[in-house]
């Protein structure tokens, strides 16, 4: 087992096209646990007869004080999505407590 995988409590993965997205719980070296999401999109490059095959990878990590304000806005986010809401248009669904968050990089 890779010394990696150690921390490792739970995955699972969705199959989508060209890409591959993990939703992976870990244990951190407190006993905390986190949510590791990763998207692995396959990229082919070079030609029909020498294609090389490459994975671009993204991951999120989310942890358990943020897990219900992410769930939240996900869900608020894929209803606007799938209803077709514009959101600039009806204020009835739109979140305005978000005007509060601090982003620091």
């Amino acid at each position: 087992m890779v010394q990696a995988d150690k921390d490792l409590v739970f995955s699972e993965s969705v199959k989508a096209g060209k890409r591959i997205y993990y939703f992976d719980v870990k244990q951190s070296k407190n006993g905390d646990k986190y949510v590791a999401i990763t998207e692995s999109k396959r990229i082919i490059s070079g030609s029909e007869a020498d294609p090389q095959v490459s994975y671009e990878k993204h991951k999120l990590f989310l942890y358990k004080e943020d897990f219900s304000k992410f769930v939240a806005a996900l869900t608020n986010a894929i209803d606007i999505a799938s209803q077709g809401i514009n959101p600039t248009t009806d204020d009835s669904i739109l979140d305005t407590s978000a005007n509060d968050i601090d982003i620091q990089f």
